[in-house]
């Protein structure tokens, strides 16, 4: 049944297209997909982004758009990356509707990015934790970085 419906998604989206496959589609399609058929902490800590603290910007794997800077990630032992606060007007915020999570998104494109959390009592100057999928973003090494 969900093999099914993951199907008549990909066929409805593919008739759907008139131009480029947009990338933003694709992180969506994947989101409903994992999110539908597998546990989410199956894939803890498998992400390319989870261990990696380099100098640089994160950008948004879509459209480009910078997102985070390096020195707002932290290791929150999730298995994700983490971040405590992104680019101001960078990231849009939607409470998911069942109330017990908060969607981040590209402000710029509309793709999701993760969820974010509050109160956890980490040691970061605002108490949330961004919880990003490691396939959103991209990482721009500080040396190839305009100043920001």
């Amino acid at each position: 049944m969900i093999i099914e419906g993951v199907t008549n998604l990909i066929s409805a989206m593919y008739y759907g297209w008139t131009g480029d496959i947009s990338f933003c589609a694709i992180l969506n399609l994947h989101d409903f997909f994992w999110d539908k058929t597998v546990s989410m902490n199956r894939l803890r800590g498998t992400g390319e982004y989870d261990k990696f603290f380099q100098e640089g910007v994160y950008n948004c794997a879509g459209c480009g758009t910078p997102l985070y800077k390096s020195t707002t990630k932290f290791n929150s032992g999730c298995g994700w990356p983490a971040f405590f606060e992104g680019f101001p007007g960078a990231i849009n915020r939607t409470p998911d509707p069942d109330g017990r999570r908060t969607e981040i998104t590209c402000a710029a494109c509309g793709g999701h990015l993760g969820h974010v959390f509050k109160g956890e009592g980490f040691s970061v100057p605002t108490d949330e934790r961004h919880c990003v999928n490691s396939v959103s973003i991209k990482f721009v090494p500080a040396d190839a970085t305009p100043s920001l």
